[in-house]
């Protein structure tokens, strides 16, 4: 009966208790400043030279520091200073190196020379690299600095220096490293004077020396960067380039420290994980403290962070979104970032709900439950989502999707009126709009080109719809019928989707990697697409490795494929179209194999230009070339929705800026309150069962006390 009476006690304890039972996170942590989400793809690179996925971008954007980096609030994107002064401003040059006025002919440009100053006073995260002894010495230099030790941690000592402009000099060469392939140096070698001369020299050199041992690239130089004094340095390059600012607010330019690189490279580091693509070392607000990809990750405030505030100004409607609250405070507000890896959508939803994640995506599982579409298409969150205080963010990404036509391909490639008016109907036929509804949610906006909104030379409306493929009705784009794309299919010698000199029907075939959760709900509903027009779809699997063979020697008629924007710049995306970019003949990012001379020829002129009225004139030009021609079936630009919770502050879309973690601002104390409130334990049927149990264990207790008793007075 005592034993009872303590497990009902237990039960009531237990009902007053704050923490759920299923709090993922340590007691301690309850009102600590600790921002939590989750991550679903491992990062395989971290090192600044080689990452490039936005997997990776998510961890490195808050640890490095290049010279340069967004606005976190301002639309269009601007670039501002990050550990420099200011923007640079380039220098020109011609062939004689003689300067040039800012407005010289791009023609006459033989040189642009951009001088970056450093701000005073940066200094890197604590690490082993930068101890040193009494007498100045590294503490962990030597052929066995790896014995006995497995983590970081047991590195004990660790220090610090200055930020200098040797370690952005060292980086830049760092992109030339023959071991360390990185993805931009065939693109920066053709720009950068001197880099492609350097990775020679560097691959030469490494032919020579163990495969684990250390290159020093201080012995080698780099004829387009000179060093003017510790915080200043000059990078030459070819002609004109403006993107080139663009890459100096990407971790492929952060700075590298040459003793952070030496340090690892001693033998025994790789084997235990002791690596630059393990352990990133950098000057921002952020350090990685725990590296467990397959678990979790952990970003804790940098103590040397040099400081930043948080931004005054913004586009309109800012202020009224709370945006600006923050104004002038110091930066990172946040004391940590726990990142938890979650492989499946359902326990991710469901924790964030439970408010142990600060925000969300929106699965296809989740989507019904957390908005509601309405009758005009607008878009708005539930009655359960709204009463949790649960914001939705919606933001169009700049990023593109696309089906390509090989323009080698003898069918549906070339620009005679045949082939064009084939892939005209087949443009029409595929009705995007459809697309985005059925599979995406309605998440995405269909594509009237290859520039997503925010990108200079996009332009919503009438003025900036593809006439191929839909005309202008009642205020909005209104596809062509199906029977306008057979009436163009019949004069391109395919009546009734037949050779009208063969006979044959028109067969086309699409490869792609397949797979997937929903592949064949979506590639039967393009089969039905092309057969609206009579034909007929032919779907060729295969594994990734060899559709990229197949797309590299131009083995494909049809294709899918996206591009993610690396800077906010139209260059960066009619470069996917360029003649010279030719994926066949060059080795370039042009899969279609496209090749117009007039198209060629302006986005020479344009690609060059600073965003002027003239330029967006030639960007008119050129999409009107491209709707057509039609080398792509213009897709979608995907939509990003995004949950956030009431007590996650300064949350807003950004699709080029990363380093974005040290703007948002967590309510500890609401969090915490709405986590009891939501998580409180069920513990009534638990009492309930107990006092079953006793009401069918007392009765039977008594009756048998009784029983002993009788027998001990026999």
């Amino acid at each position: 009966m005592r034993k009872i009476c303590a497990c009902l006690s237990l039960v009531a304890l237990l009902t007053g208790c704050g923490q759920g039972w299923n709090d993922p996170y340590p007691v301690a942590d309850a009102e600590r400043n600790i921002l939590y989400t989750a991550f679903t793809d491992r990062p395989k690179h971290l090192d600044p030279a080689q990452s490039y996925t936005e997997d990776e971008i998510t961890f490195t954007a808050q640890i490095y520091e290049p010279p340069l980096q967004y606005h976190y609030l301002k639309r269009p994107y601007e670039l501002i200073p990050s550990t420099v002064e200011q923007v640079p401003v380039p220098r020109f040059y011609d062939a004689q190196g003689r300067e040039l006025p800012a407005e010289a002919p791009v023609e006459q440009i033989a040189e642009s020379v951009y001088e970056l100053k450093l701000k005073p006073g940066i200094r890197y995260q604590p690490h082993p690299a930068f101890a040193v002894d009494a007498g100045g010495q590294p503490v962990y230099l030597g052929k066995n600095a790896a014995d006995g030790r497995q983590v970081l941690g047991d590195f004990m000592q660790t220090g610090s220096r200055e930020l200098t402009a040797d370690d952005y000099i060292y980086q830049i060469k760092r992109l030339a490293h023959p071991r360390l392939h990185s993805p931009i140096f065939g693109m920066m070698a053709d720009k950068i004077v001197g880099l492609k001369e350097l990775g020679g020299a560097l691959g030469k050199a490494a032919k020579d020396l163990p495969a684990d041992a250390w290159l020093d690239l201080d012995a080698y130089p780099l004829a387009g960067i000179q060093k003017v004094d510790s915080q200043t340095w000059r990078i030459r390059l070819h002609g004109k380039y403006p993107q080139f600012l663009y890459w100096l607010a990407m971790p492929f330019f952060a700075p590298v420290p040459r003793e952070v690189d030496r340090f690892f490279a001693q033998p025994g580091m790789a084997a235990k994980n002791l690596s630059l693509d393990w352990w990133p070392v950098g000057t921002g607000p952020f350090m990685l403290s725990e590296n467990d990809p397959n678990r979790r990750m952990v970003l804790s405030r940098n103590p040397n962070f040099h400081g930043q505030a948080y931004p005054c100004e913004g586009e309109p409607g800012d202020r009224a979104a709370g945006l600006l609250e923050d104004c002038g405070k110091p930066l990172p507000f946040v004391e940590q970032a726990v990142f938890t890896r979650e492989k499946e959508a359902i326990p991710y939803w469901n924790k964030f709900l439970q408010g142990y994640y600060d925000a969300s995506g929106i699965s296809s599982d989740s989507f019904d439950q957390a908005v509601r579409v309405n009758v005009g298409g607008e878009v708005g969150l539930t009655d359960e989502m709204r009463n949790k205080g649960i914001r939705l963010l919606t933001s169009v990404k700049s990023s593109t999707f696309y089906m390509g036509f090989n323009m080698l391909d003898p069918v549906v490639g070339g620009l005679s009126p045949r082939s064009t008016k084939l892939r005209q109907a087949i443009s029409i036929a595929i009705d995007q709009e459809e697309f985005i509804s059925i599979f995406s949610n309605g998440r995405g906006i269909a594509a009237q080109g290859p520039l997503p909104p925010g990108i200079f030379g996009y332009e919503p409306g009438e003025a900036g719809i593809n006439s191929t493929v839909y005309d202008w009705v009642d205020g909005k784009p209104q596809r062509k019928s199906a029977e306008f794309a057979k009436k163009l299919l019949a004069e391109a010698g395919y009546p009734n989707g037949r050779d009208e000199k063969t006979g044959e029907p028109l067969v086309v075939n699409l490869d792609t990697t397949g797979g997937g959760m929903g592949e064949k709900s979506r590639l039967d509903w393009l089969t039905r697409q092309f057969a609206k027009i009579d034909v007929q779809l032919v779907i060729r699997s295969t594994d990734f490795n060899r559709f990229q063979d197949k797309i590299r020697k131009g083995n494909v008629q049809l294709y899918y494929l996206g591009w993610n924007a690396d800077y906010p710049d139209p260059e960066n995306f009619f470069f996917l179209l360029d003649g010279n970019e030719g994926k066949v003949a060059r080795g370039g990012e042009n899969a279609s194999n496209y090749a117009n001379p007039e198209f060629d020829r302006l986005f020479v002129r344009m690609k060059n230009m600073d965003n002027t009225p003239e330029r967006l004139a030639i960007v008119r030009q050129m999409n009107r070339i491209l709707h057509h021609d039609a080398p792509w079936v213009f897709g979608l630009h995907p939509k990003s929705y995004t949950l956030g919770h009431r007590w996650l502050k300064n949350r807003k879309p950004n699709d080029v800026g990363n380093n974005i973690l040290k703007y948002q601002r967590i309510d500890t104390a609401e969090r915490a309150a709405a986590r009891r409130a939501w998580n409180r334990p069920v513990l009534w049927p638990l009492g309930l069962g107990l006092l079953l149990i006793v009401l069918a264990v007392v009765p039977a207790a008594i009756g048998y006390r009784r029983r002993e008793q009788r027998a001990a007075l026999k």
